[in-house]
């Protein structure tokens, strides 16, 4: 139609009398949809070109829906403060069936290259799925619906990301993305909860804390800080492995720049975990700091490394310095667990579970236990009480079986994840930054033994997503090399390979 444009280059296009027509035509007709419509038609004609560019940009490049899965499964909850009666969270799983409808799509003529999925990571996946499936014939479960809400972060998200990042996460540049993703979002996660313990929730949160939240968020009178995450339990966790992970990254990676940022990250994901007044959480950087010092296979290393745990340790074992701040005595408590009415009691919760689960093999059935169970069983046994412990969740509701089941994937991918770094791995770079994410891991099987953080978001995510880069580290680090001998950084964005 416009073919006399063809020769016509950049603004000359517009010089055209028929181009000058049909913008004006345009123009008018919109302005009178708007005229009619109101501001609502609007804010939905504003909204709608930038939606067009953003799902064209998602169809070409799969990627993209990765990225926006980690962003959703920061903000998400969070939102659901703001915007009420809609179910973001379910806004993850939308999103990774968009993905995988990219994918399909975007290498239909080229090919999908299933040879990435032939990997044990993929086929635990798999098992551990197919258990979550075979719990619906739980004679003991009260709720179906209980159940498609709970398996989601249990395991339906660990089967559907593990293979997508095998698939389409498989370059560097996309390992790089994901780092600085992970630390955008953790700096602006204590900032936000920075402004909720120095200037005060906002109308929408105190709201929360006055309806929900309060119980568990405000003990003492001080606040427990939760940023835009579902709790301060996983705000804290979740900003720990932040720390950990940010800080090993910027011991490794090149680049003034990236140590910067990375640095940075390390620093406000430990702060935010502070503020966090979450005791459980002081196991993450612990634990990952001791992954990171046994990976790296030197003796000295370690010694200094186990020195510095053992003062942190003593410092909130058998001292009271601090004390008077109201984070640093909270956090105390998590080592003097006889002082801890709570730890007490779950110990006592404890022994009721193993009572009721002695005759239950399979478990009382998935979403019988926690939020999930008061919801939509709260007549049952198991809605009644407190699990914590993600190892206690998985243990009420999926039974012995379960939690064996659970915990031989755990440190499978544990033990098979750090032969790789330490014994496959060559390049010193990368194999400290593949470590990190190993470290983060390993902190968060830590402090899910106190709180139930690892099934949530945004902590399952990354970890779902870190598990493919560790399992397909060895396929990075032959990019690595291959970039490396072509003079190219290999933390580039725009690189091809």
């Amino acid at each position: 139609m416009f073919s006399f444009l063809k020769d016509k280059i950049g603004s000359e296009k517009l010089h055209h009398p028929l181009v000058v027509a049909v913008i004006i035509l345009f123009t008018v007709v919109l302005g009178v949809i708007i005229a009619k419509g109101g501001i609502m038609i609007a804010a939905a004609l504003l909204v709608l070109f930038p939606a067009i560019v953003y799902f064209n940009r998602f169809l070409n490049y799969p990627t993209v829906g990765i990225f926006t899965i980690i962003v959703m499964g920061f903000i998400a909850i969070g939102l659901t403060r703001y915007i009420k009666n809609i179910p973001l969270g379910l806004s993850v799983d939308g999103f990774l069936v968009l993905t995988y409808i990219a994918v399909f799509f975007r290498y239909f003529n080229d090919g999908i290259k299933w040879s990435q999925l032939n990997r044990d990571i993929v086929y635990l996946s798999i098992i551990w799925f197919a258990y979550s499936v075979l719990q619906l014939f739980n004679p003991e479960a009260l709720s179906r619906t209980a159940w498609f809400y709970a398996m989601r972060g249990i395991s339906l998200y660990m089967l559907l990301l593990v293979p997508l990042a095998l698939l389409i996460f498989n370059r560097l540049r996309f390992l790089y993305g994901f780092l600085y993703a992970w630390g955008i979002f953790s700096i602006l996660g204590t900032l936000k909860g920075l402004q909720q313990l120095y200037l005060g929730p906002d109308a929408a949160e105190q709201f929360w804390l006055d309806t929900i939240g309060g119980v568990t968020h405000i003990l003492f009178g001080e606040l427990r800080v939760f940023s835009f995450f579902s709790d301060a339990g996983q705000f804290g966790a979740a900003q720990g492995a932040a720390g950990a992970v940010g800080l090993l990254v910027a011991m490794n990676i090149k680049g003034i720049h990236n140590k910067v940022f990375f640095v940075t990250m390390g620093i406000m994901g430990l702060w935010g975990m502070m503020i966090s007044g979450t005791r459980g959480a002081m196991i993450v950087p612990m634990v990952a700091g001791l992954t990171y010092i046994l990976h790296r296979k030197n003796f000295r290393v370690i010694v200094i490394g186990g020195l510095f745990l053992a003062l942190v340790y003593a410092f909130f074992a058998y001292t009271y310095i601090g004390q008077g701040n109201s984070q640093i005595r909270r956090m105390r408590t998590a080592f003097r667990p006889e002082q801890d009415e709570s730890y007490l009691v779950r110990l006592e919760n404890k022994k009721i579970l193993s009572g009721y689960l002695a005759s239950r093999p399979f478990g009382g059935g998935i979403g019988s236990a926690g939020d999930w169970g008061k919801r939509f069983s709260p007549q049952g046994f198991l809605a009644q009480i407190a699990t914590d412990s993600w190892y206690v969740q998985i243990w009420a509701e999926q039974g012995i079986v379960g939690l064996i089941l659970h915990l031989f994937i755990l440190t499978y991918i544990l033990i098979k994840g750090s032969y790789i770094i330490m014994f496959k791995l060559k390049e010193q770079e990368l194999r400290g930054i593949i470590s990190a994410l190993m470290a983060g891991f390993t902190g968060i099987m830590g402090a899910s033994y106190g709180n139930g953080v690892l099934g949530q978001m945004p902590t399952g995510i990354l970890i779902y997503i870190s598990w493919g880069f560790i399992f397909m580290s060895q396929q990075l680090e032959r990019e690595y090399t291959y970039l490396l001998s072509e003079g190219k950084s290999p933390w580039s964005l725009t690189n091809k390979t």
